[in-house]
């Protein structure tokens, strides 16, 4: 079997001279595929050794990650597998590729005193800056090979990396300038500052130093039309990346490094769909975001903290109804109360609602958790431990949003509703985001718990 990379940036990312090489910016472009070829250059020498990071294990050993991917390309170079102590491979010439992690600052201090020729980094916005830089200096080779590090990369506009990357992409629009992908350019650190420039010399004439401590980078830009295996064994792919929410779009299928989410461009006020009576529902979930807050304390446009609860149903469709918002501002002796007395309501008047409430993480949070479910005994309760930040627990619910999935019952809550989650992620309140976002999580957890085949409209929490 003829191992080689696809023709345009994969060819490109493998061709490079430079130090540092990121290689990225949308899915789907063959990114892990070619770190996972750029090793197989130095399989006989067998001094040559290369360590891939990921964030964590599981990404490591997931279905479908790093592993996988990898056990379908050594194997042809009659490599050896082993995952004791780490994953590694063992190439017939002596070379070696492990895999390891980095999910804790901390984690980087157990590379001390390494020499690593090849240092890979898969999805490099998930790493720190300072892990990044730390790895750096652990990239030396005694090999004969110049140590070298391979990147790659989804944009991400908040992490460091967007700007370190910044001369390669287009500031006032994010996407990647083409002419510029795989253009060398140098970069030193003195004294924890990045110096810039054209050349090396450029370098030591502005900041005086040594040659040998200047590296060359570059960044390879890459989407999904680039990978045309990808594109003919898998259609669907592009339709999955079309049906994000309009954030996420424009970062993992049009590569933009400048996109975050702002007011107005989550849930935009635009593809809110009212309806005035309700239609047939077959699933029903009362998401919860708990505050209590005095209401001498003020937030903003002078209001307070809210308590709130969403009820979210879902069609024979597969539509997204709103049909009931609470939002109130309660001491903490009160949002018990107020929460029991809406559970009451719901299920007299929608028989089967599923209440789903946030847990914080820690012993407190188990502990309020199991008092909530004690005191709705006889209600349909489910606590979930909130992880993520709340713009990526609203992303499922703004996709559907954004395409024009979810009807809102007409009622005196709308504008108020309606406003807050159009000034989402920028408005101080998200009360109502959260618990919007709750809902729909847990309506969507549904989905995943039923078996293949079976019919939407006889599913029903018991």
């Amino acid at each position: 079997m003829e191992l080689r990379p696809q023709p345009g940036p994969q060819e490109k990312f493998l061709a490079t001279s430079a130090d540092i090489a990121i290689y990225g910016g949308a899915a789907g472009g063959g990114k892990s595929y070619a770190l996972l070829m750029e090793p197989l250059r130095h399989i006989s020498n067998n001094g040559f050794g290369a360590v891939i990071f990921r964030h964590n294990a599981n990404q490591i050993m997931a279905e479908g990650g790093l592993w996988d991917t990898s056990s379908k390309i050594y194997p042809w170079t009659g490599a050896r597998s082993s995952k004791n102590p780490a994953p590694t491979w063992t190439f017939p010439g002596g070379a070696k590729v492990s895999f390891a992690h980095l999910e804790y600052e901390k984690d980087r201090l157990k590379w001390q005193g390494s020499q690593i020729t090849m240092i890979g980094f898969d999805e490099l916005t998930h790493f720190s800056k300072s892990q990044f830089f730390y790895m750096l200096s652990r990239n030396r080779s005694v090999c004969g090979v110049r140590p070298y590090v391979r990147a790659t990369t989804n944009p991400d506009a908040d992490s460091w990396v967007a700007e370190f990357i910044e001369w390669w992409i287009d500031q006032d629009t994010g996407y990647p300038i083409p002419e510029r992908s795989g253009v060398l350019r140098y970069m030193v650190q003195l004294n924890d500052a990045l110096y810039w420039g054209d050349s090396p010399e450029e370098l030591v004439d502005k900041t005086g130093c040594k040659v040998e401590h200047v590296k060359s980078v570059t960044f390879i830009a890459s989407k999904l039309s680039d990978n045309k295996i990808l594109m003919e064994n898998d259609p669907g792919y592009e339709a999955n990346l079309n049906a994000l929410s309009e954030v996420e779009k424009e970062r993992l299928l049009n590569g933009n490094w400048k996109i975050k989410p702002a007011a107005g461009l989550v849930f935009p006020r635009s593809k809110a769909n009212f309806i005035e009576a309700l239609p047939k529902v077959v699933r029903w979930v009362r998401g919860w975001d708990l505050a209590a807050t005095d209401k001498k304390e003020k937030g903003e446009n002078g209001k307070p903290a809210c308590t709130a609860g969403v009820l979210m149903g879902k069609t024979y469709e597969g539509r997204i109804v709103v049909a009931d918002v609470f939002n109130k501002a309660y001491a903490a002796d009160d949002v018990r109360k107020a929460i029991k007395a809406t559970c009451i309501m719901d299920k007299q008047k929608y028989k089967r609602v599923r209440v789903r409430l946030p847990q914080d993480p820690g012993q407190a949070g188990k502990e309020q958790a199991a008092s909530y479910i004690k005191m709705l005994a006889g209600f349909n309760v489910t606590t979930e431990l909130e992880s993520g930040s709340k713009e990526t627990r609203a992303e499922p619910f703004a996709a559907q949003w954004q395409h024009g999935n979810v009807d809102i019952l007409v009622a005196p809550w709308n504008e108020e509703y309606i406003s807050q989650l159009e000034n989402f992620p920028e408005g101080k309140l998200k009360d109502m985001v959260d618990a919007s976002s709750s809902a729909f999580n847990e309506l969507e957890k549904a989905n995943t718990n039923k078996m293949p085949g079976s019919i939407d409209k006889v599913t029903y929490w018991r």
